[in-house]
């Protein structure tokens, strides 16, 4: 693993599991935050681009007068990257899973935390849609698992929704809440079911602005515009899908039309078709929209 700082003076520390989208922004919010910070993957080029990531994120964050140039180095500073998960986990406070949306791949991951990680420590799942009950089925510790649902990008986005699932204790909850506070988040507490609340009611509104693309009611522009100015929306669904990523939404999706029964969540046509020619937003550089290594 790389040198880091004290580890004494960044108390508590905290792992994040898996470097992509989401795990690199959990990662950077954790150290701006004052954890001591581990970030682990599997593959280590997954952990350059995280670092890459991160330094661009804080270099524009300079630029814009929200973070210092000491902020910098002490964000960095209590940041390691490592490829060994028990490095990683061990004798931290809290660990959060960032891997695929894939419920067979996030168990495995949480079973070998509950070996690899402290008595007291909170195991947290970032899943967007997955149920904490099942992903803590069969698991030594289930009490100990709690879904921590953040939002991209990481850095900028305030919510965090804190899931209890069916034998997650109080104890639990109450660390998660604690965490997201410290990381300047603002959580909010939901029961354990298919796409929590936010999952539910954005993908529901991406799913329909698809469908109006592939009926050739509005171009995404446009109906993106419809969203922000006539509903307030921030950034119209189109647009958030592309950064989401489009490989992402058709997964969670399809987990809702599964689980839900509902028409609503049947993933369109041009959905598919756009994930499986490799159109996944941001990520590859054109989904809705075309994409620049600047944006």
């Amino acid at each position: 693993m790389a040198s880091r700082a004290d580890a004494s003076a960044l108390r508590p520390a905290l792992a994040v599991l898996g470097a992509g989208t989401m795990g690199h922004g959990i990662a950077q919010v954790a150290a701006m935050a004052g954890y001591e910070t581990r970030l682990f993957d599997i593959l280590p080029e997954a952990l350059d681009a995280a670092r890459d990531r991160i330094e661009a994120n804080l270099r524009k964050g300079i630029q814009r007068g929200k973070v210092t140039p000491d902020e910098r180095e002490r964000v960095l500073g209590a940041l390691s990257f490592t490829r060994y998960l028990n490095e990683a986990a061990d004798e931290v406070d809290i660990v959060i899973e960032a891997v695929p949306e894939q419920l067979d791949l996030k168990w495995k991951i949480l079973l070998a935390c509950t070996e690899a990680a402290a008595d007291h420590a909170v195991l947290a799942t970032n899943t967007s849609s997955l149920s904490i009950s099942h992903l803590a089925h069969g698991l030594p510790s289930p009490e100990r698992v709690v879904g921590m649902h953040f939002f991209n990008p990481v850095h900028i986005m305030a919510l965090v929704e804190i899931v209890r699932g069916a034998e997650t204790s109080d104890e639990t909850v109450a660390g998660a809440r604690e965490a997201a506070e410290r990381m300047g988040k603002t959580p909010i507490v939901i029961a354990d079911s298919p796409g929590f609340a936010s999952s539910r009611l954005g993908v529901a509104l991406g799913l329909e602005a698809i469908r109006m693309v592939e009926e050739g009611v509005a171009s995404p522009e446009d109906i993106d515009t419809a969203m922000r100015l006539g509903y307030r929306h921030p950034m119209g669904p189109l647009k958030l899908g592309d950064l989401v990523g489009l490989d992402v939404r058709l997964d969670i999706a399809r987990y809702l039309h599964e689980t839900l029964r509902s028409p609503v969540f049947q993933p369109p046509a041009l959905l598919e078709r756009m994930v499986a020619e490799g159109r996944l937003g941001k990520k590859s550089g054109r989904g809705f929209y075309r994409w620049g290594e600047d944006e």
